[in-house]
């Protein structure tokens, strides 16, 4: 696997515990910050913690949404702090249950759930790099993540609705087909990469355009093919029409 994030084991593990004041107050974002920090203890570089390994009974709701355009927004306020969102970005969690996709801030002592429009990171930049006889293309998300493109972590194109109207119950059926109809006109078509623990970034548009200066585009059966080389394999993407 070539994500280039360090992994790095605490001590603190499954049985890694916080005073009950501060467990009450772990949706408090400051609170969470300052928590994080002195459970990270002393590391260098960007490190994600061992997720996989924390185990925490308490789920509790968080005010906070990454919005689809890669913003993170919380009690309505957008989060300007780079330090902080990257900080966040480290202990973010993702689970699927009976079909549903929920997303969270984990520690040892408990689960904050937070919303996601789309997906949880953003790619902002491209590169190649040259190692080892090999040419590969890296891609950097803006919280710090660093990977490359290879078969574990791919990328595919897929459509994305905004999601206009949050409230279901506030249309009736015809409403809702209508809805429907229009989601079906106003889909986007969007480039992610897989990254790490299931999470998933959007490509954003001046590192895909930067993509396909790249790679090389070609026509078959009507379709524009984007065609990459990376670690000495060829990955190939179907472009829509525009």
């Amino acid at each position: 696997m070539n994500d280039n994030n360090k992994r790095v084991d605490t001590t603190s593990g499954d049985s890694a515990q916080a005073p009950s004041d501060m467990v009450s107050e772990l949706n408090n974002i400051d609170a969470l910050s300052q928590y994080f920090k002195s459970e990270a203890g002393t590391r260098e570089g960007r490190a994600i913690p061992p997720l996989e390994k924390w185990h925490p009974e308490q789920v509790a709701d968080m005010d906070l949404i990454i919005k689809a355009n890669g913003e993170w927004w919380h009690e309505g306020g957008h989060m300007t702090r780079e330090s902080l969102v990257s900080l966040f970005a480290s202990i973010l969690w993702k689970e699927e249950n009976n079909g549903t996709v929920e997303y969270f801030l984990k520690t040892p002592v408990q689960k904050l759930r937070i919303q996601v429009e789309d997906v949880p990171l953003l790619i902002n930049d491209v590169g190649i790099v040259n190692e080892d006889d090999n040419s590969w293309l890296e891609f950097t998300t803006t919280t710090g993540d660093v990977v490359r493109l290879d078969d574990e972590h791919p990328i595919r194109l897929n459509s994305y609705v905004a999601d206009g109207n949050s409230d279901a119950n506030s249309v009736d059926s015809v409403n809702r087909h209508e809805e429907n109809k229009r989601s079906q006109t106003d889909a986007q078509i969007r480039p992610y990469m897989e990254v790490r623990n299931g999470l998933t970034a959007l490509i954003g548009r001046n590192a895909f355009y930067h993509l396909t200066d790249i790679g090389e585009l070609t026509e078959r059966d009507g379709e524009t093919i984007l065609t990459l080389q990376s670690g000495g394999k060829s990955y190939q993407l179907s472009m829509p029409a525009e």
